[in-house]
């Protein structure tokens, strides 16, 4: 084999390595999420109620009912899911501290300013360890226009166990869970959900 020809397969292999990588790195990030470290959900505020029906299964459907919970809001409302059963909600669980969390609320501050009054309604979760405040302050600084509450235990484990953040939940009107992201997602695979589930009859 010439030098010549040993060259172009060296180049070729560089190529396709390249390629490979590139697509892994792809992928990771589509999906990638942030662990949530240990005690995470050890709560300054009230702890939130979730309801006994919480496990409930829509056999018509196959769908899972949401849980329903009550949780008090940073703005010190005491806000239930169930108060959104005609609309469809997207349910997020976040952090301030969580790059790709951060990555996705303006596409959800434009969601919900978007489709709120076509029946869309936007809930954010945080599992921030700092408290209230902190996530005041964030809420503010970036301009959060829909309602945010502080996780429990007892939330967190009503949907499952969050164990990676983002993960977010899109409930259709009847209160089922007809969708779960783990990761940052694009505003598109939301808007397109969103937009059939509202004209759903």
């Amino acid at each position: 084999m010439s030098k010549i020809e040993q060259r172009v397969k060296q180049k070729d292999a560089i190529q396709r390595y390249v390629y490979v990588i590139a697509i892994a790195a792809a992928v990771l990030v589509a999906g990638v999420t942030y662990s949530i470290p240990k005690n995470s959900h050890d709560r300054v505020i009230a702890a939130g109620k979730v309801s006994s029906e919480s496990t409930e299964t829509d056999a018509s459907s196959k769908r899972v009912v949401a849980p329903n919970f009550s949780l008090t809001s940073t703005g010190g409302k005491t806000i239930s899911l169930s108060e959104y059963k005609g609309k469809v909600v997207v349910l997020d669980f976040w952090a301030t501290w969580c790059p790709p969390c951060k990555a996705e609320i303006p596409d959800y501050i434009k969601l919900y300013s978007e489709y709120r009054k076509r029946g869309f309604q936007m809930l954010g979760i945080s599992v921030d360890q700092g408290g209230v405040n902190t996530v005041k302050t964030f809420m503010k600084k970036h301009g959060i226009n829909y309602p945010v509450m502080l996780a429990t235990d007892e939330v967190i484990a009503a949907y499952g166990g969050i164990r990676g953040i983002p993960t977010t939940f899109v409930i259709d009107k009847e209160g089922n869970i007809v969708e779960k992201f783990e990761g940052y997602r694009p505003a598109s695979q939301f808007e397109n959900l969103i937009h059939k589930l509202i004209r759903k009859k």
